[in-house]
């Protein structure tokens, strides 16, 4: 890398396409969904008062999750544009992209499930 790379100005306009990106993801249905149950959770990790340790595992299953949707975001439009019509490997690409979203919103419930349903259920019968 040469100098220029490394100015002050190139470097905060990496920012700004970072920032525009994450607004590009939330205009997709799916990553506003996952943003909702977001704020339930840290909601319920407010309420329930969880230990640091429990905010943290929250904290990487929230940003794994919406990190694969902008993953998931990136690879559709790229597949449009490069296939605008039907391609079973387009298709075939797409779908794995959409299925590993799902797998890491299976782990981060399964997570879920174990930090949040003990306390809900201590939470609601004492």
């Amino acid at each position: 890398m040469n100098k220029e790379d490394w100015k002050l100005s190139k470097r905060l306009r990496s920012f700004g396409y970072a920032f525009a990106g994450i607004r590009q993801l939330f205009s997709q249905p799916n990553a506003c969904i996952h943003a909702v149950v977001m704020v339930l959770v840290v909601a319920a990790g407010f309420w329930l008062h969880i230990s640091v340790t429990e905010w943290c595992v929250v904290a990487l299953c929230i940003g794994g999750v919406l990190m694969a949707e902008a993953f998931n975001t990136a690879i559709e439009a790229l597949a449009d544009k490069v296939s605008p019509g039907y391609d079973p490997l387009i298709k075939r690409a797409k779908d794995v992209a959409a299925g590993a979203v799902l797998i890491f919103v299976f782990a981060a419930v399964a997570v879920g499930l174990m930090i949040f349903l003990p306390k809900f259920i201590h939470y609601f019968t004492v």
